[in-house]
């Protein structure tokens, strides 16, 4: 099971802006093997883990640490292909932000989750990104990238820079703090629950600069066809287990204190289901239909995930066990072991 992967327009928007800094990139392209071809071609993607060691190369290339700052402000609605030409022509912010996270899978997809839009008790808009906790020098700009993007993006839209509140982040104040005052005209809170954005209830409401009804409407035919052809090529196995994938980690937010059995860490038939909008017995009977059960898909997703992450990461055992669910490190090395018939240390070294 991959753990995600990336449009190469992300790509191009990180290579914009590392030349811009002066740097020639040329190594950097050879050394993970991107090509022009690929830069050009609408359906090419790198992996998630090899997007994040290539923004950590650019780092140290730049010696930039705000590299996801820059990508943000570099970021343009095309960028984000269908999501960002929907914003482009959508009647106003309210509309934009619903098609920036409804189509964030056309164009990237994280086993860790998908953004989302909605509204708060008071009738803000609320824009959140997924968690990538534990946070370390390889994730924190895709965070910065994603929340500084939105920003801009939403004052472009608008042609008003009176949109977001606040910024917020789950992450403690990285090295280089004193650069996000530069970027958000806005609070920026640390600390938080989660990655996300306030905009303000009344520019929810402001008409976006391009916005055409008919535009929008024929891009969102094509933007759903493009939906449905990705969900009609998943099994029933398959579509549980990208739900199961961002509720293992969330079983850990919010049980990360707890002394519970390990069974009591994991996502129940009941949450899935709900999240797939279905009743719990019709969960298990298309299962059953394709031969599995919910425990069933529950291990091999869980099996998955951990050889993606003990292969492709460079995350402890400690984080990875955390990250698909389990309780403590040990019962993650046991269940490994038990699975693939060594420890996750000895699997990792043998590559």
């Amino acid at each position: 099971m991959k753990l995600g992967d990336v449009s190469s327009t992300y790509i191009d928007v990180m290579l914009k802006v590392i030349k811009a800094l002066g740097c020639n990139c040329d190594d950097i392209l050879q050394q993970f093997s991107i090509s022009q071809a690929m830069l050009c071609s609408p359906d090419a993607r790198i992996s998630i883990p090899k997007f994040m060691r290539l923004g950590h190369a650019c780092i140290k290339k730049s010696q930039n640490p705000c590299l996801g700052l820059l990508m943000g402000r570099a970021t343009a609605a095309t960028h984000l292909g269908y999501a960002g030409l929907l914003a482009l022509s959508a009647k106003d912010l309210y509309q934009a932000c619903h098609q920036i996270a409804r189509y964030e899978p056309l164009s990237t997809y994280n086993v860790r989750g998908q953004s989302q839009f909605y509204l708060s008790d008071d009738n803000s808009g609320i824009m959140a990104f997924y968690s990538l906790a534990p946070y370390n020098d390889y994730n924190y700009f895709v965070v910065d990238s994603l929340l500084s993007s939105w920003y801009q993006l939403l004052q472009s839209l608008s042609a008003s820079t009176d949109v977001v509140e606040k910024v917020c982040f789950e992450f403690s104040p990285p090295s280089y703090v004193e650069e996000y005052e530069e970027f958000f005209d806005c609070d920026v809170l640390f600390n938080q629950t989660k990655n996300y954005l306030v905009i303000k209830k009344e520019a929810l409401k402001l008409p976006c600069q391009s916005n055409c009804a008919a535009t929008f409407e024929l891009l969102k035919r094509q933007a759903d066809s493009n939906l449905e052809k990705m969900e009609l090529g998943l099994t029933f196995q398959e579509k549980v287990s990208q739900v199961i994938g961002p509720l293992l980690a969330n079983s850990n937010l919010s049980h990360n204190h707890s002394k519970n059995k390990l069974d009591n860490n994991t996502p129940t038939l009941a949450q899935v289901a709900e999240q797939l909008n279905m009743a719990p017995w019709t969960v298990r009977r298309k299962l059953v239909t394709e031969g599995s059960s919910f425990q069933q898909t529950l291990n091999n997703t869980r099996k998955d995930l951990s050889i993606s992450y003990i292969k492709d990461t460079a995350l402890t055992l400690g984080e990875v066990a955390y990250l698909i669910g389990f309780s403590s490190p040990a019962a993650f090395q046991r269940a490994f072991k038990r699975w693939t018939g060594e420890a996750p240390g000895q699997f990792r070294l043998r590559g």
